[in-house]
């Protein structure tokens, strides 16, 4: 028997007939195992959050200069159960406090998103609460949410990942209109793959990000794909330019091309989410994803906020990388408009955003 739910703020789905009682008090414990961070988080009332806890795996693939599947999913069946300990006792909470369990069921590695979602029915079915499936690219949509409940919406979200680039328009909770997309590699793969290819190591934001700071954004001048042409982003030409360059000019500055190659970049996403926000009259423009936490991207990203006069949100680093916290926002959220997802539910890596329109 599911424990009766806190009193309070309900929400309701789209038809306005409320699904299932979620509260101020509702308290939730997400967990995030898309990729190669483990994550365990317990969130009161959607943007609450009285733990999170993210056990990182990025030494592990170091080594081998980007993610291993069958690594990573093993990592996460010895780091869950730990880390999902401490975040309990963070919060000061147990089993008997909580009222669902959400993890993230894709899109992601298969392998490490199975650990996940078992682990969270399992948890449901001891404790005889919900559990909620939570879909990874609609939780990095409430990480902005986590932080700024009170964020006005329609909102542009500039989700930015070593998986995806969008620009998604945020009507209301549940939602959302895809404006734009990559037509090729994301932003967040393009600055692995020339991180790799520069000799910066892995993972390759933070590396570009760090050496860049010495070089010269304007010493070479790499193409801007589609900088004109709508919504929709191209990255895979300017890695190939970089590649190109560096082989033509061997002795290039490596601290100039990581700067002009970021500088490309924050160009095209700025430029687009500004336009993007003028086009649909969006009271606020959000960043998200592991790129959000970018030195470039963030600082050129609240200047177009002002120059445009939107409301510009910023979440914390912490926040931009996959966490749990998100998983736990969301799923308040879902629990209200859905209900309970069924333990039949699977994990699905190719997982899509649901839209409307």
């Amino acid at each position: 028997m599911i424990r009766p739910q806190p009193q309070g703020l309900k929400v309701t789905c789209n038809t306005g007939d409320p699904s299932f009682p979620v509260g101020a008090e509702t308290t939730i414990l997400g967990l995030e195992t898309s990729c190669d961070e483990t994550a365990a988080s317990v969130v009161v009332g959607g943007h609450l959050v009285r733990s999170s806890v993210v056990s990182s795996q990025v030494d592990i693939h170091a080594r081998f200069g980007g993610v291993v599947p069958e690594i990573a999913s093993r990592a996460h069946v010895d780091l869950l159960t730990p880390v999902i300990a401490e975040a309990l006792v963070e919060a000061g909470v147990d089993g008997p406090d909580l009222h669902a369990v959400a993890a993230t069921v894709g899109p992601g590695l298969v392998g490490s998103l199975l650990v996940g979602v078992s682990t969270a029915k399992a948890l449901a079915l001891v404790w005889d609460i919900p559990f909620v499936a939570v879909n990874h690219l609609e939780a990095h949509l409430y990480a902005a949410l986590v932080e700024d409940p009170s964020l006005e919406l329609p909102v542009v979200v500039l989700l930015v990942s070593g998986g995806h680039t969008m620009l998604v328009a945020m009507e209301g909770h549940g939602r959302y209109r895809l404006l734009g997309s990559t037509l090729d590699d994301a932003a967040g793969e393009a600055f692995d793959k020339v991180a790799r290819y520069l000799g910066l190591g892995y993972p390759g934001g933070p590396a570009i990000d760090r050496v860049a700071m010495d070089g010269d954004p304007h010493a070479i001048a790499f193409p801007r794909a589609m900088m004109a042409e709508g919504l929709d982003f191209s990255f895979s030409g300017l890695k190939t330019a970089v590649i190109n360059h560096v082989r033509k000019h061997p002795d290039a500055s490596t601290a100039d091309v990581a700067a002009s190659f970021q500088e490309a970049v924050v160009d095209v996403l700025v430029a687009k989410a500004r336009r993007a926000a003028v086009q649909i009259g969006a009271r606020g423009l959000v960043l998200g994803g592991g790129v959000a936490a970018n030195s470039l991207l963030r600082e050129r990203f609240l200047s177009a906020c002002v120059e445009e006069g939107v409301h510009g949100f910023l979440p914390s680093r912490a926040m931009c990388t996959d966490n749990a916290a998100m998983v736990a926002a969301a799923a308040w959220w879902r629990l209200g408009s859905d209900g309970p997802s069924g333990l039949d539910h699977g994990a699905d890596p190719n997982l899509r955003l649901p839209l409307i329109g």
